[in-house]
């Protein structure tokens, strides 16, 4: 069982930067493949960022370039660095572990945080 817990959601002005924390409980955290989801009101969840199997990532089309994810296995923990935000930014953001590789579906992720909010204004 893993434990996800988000931290870091907030209120910014477009073209400011936040940066999503995910604490995860458990003792194989480095072997799990970390992904940030958000979903938008009234739109369907969106695939962001993952992280696996060390140092691979692979991001949305529509956050290449502005995220970055990194994780410290140490501290079981995994980041989601947000730059040059825009308010089509705005949403809840998750955080979702699976044990396994790459995967940019949320159906494939048996764990999941309770979300951040992210707001974006103008």
């Amino acid at each position: 069982q893993v434990q996800l817990v988000e931290s870091g959601g907030g209120l910014v002005q477009a073209g400011g930067s936040l940066r999503l924390s995910c604490a995860a409980s458990g003792r194989t955290f480095s072997s799990y493949a970390m992904g940030w989801f958000r979903q938008a009101p009234g739109k369907e969840r969106e695939f962001v960022a993952i992280s696996w199997s060390g140092a691979n990532t692979y991001y949305g089309d529509s956050v290449k370039g502005r995220f970055t994810i990194s994780r410290d296995n140490a501290k079981n923990t995994v980041y989601l660095r947000m730059n040059s935000l825009k308010p089509e930014d705005t949403a809840v953001y998750y955080c979702a572990a699976r044990a396994g590789g790459y995967s940019s579906r949320g159906e494939e992720y048996a764990y999941w945080g309770q979300g951040t909010q992210v707001t974006v204004s103008s």
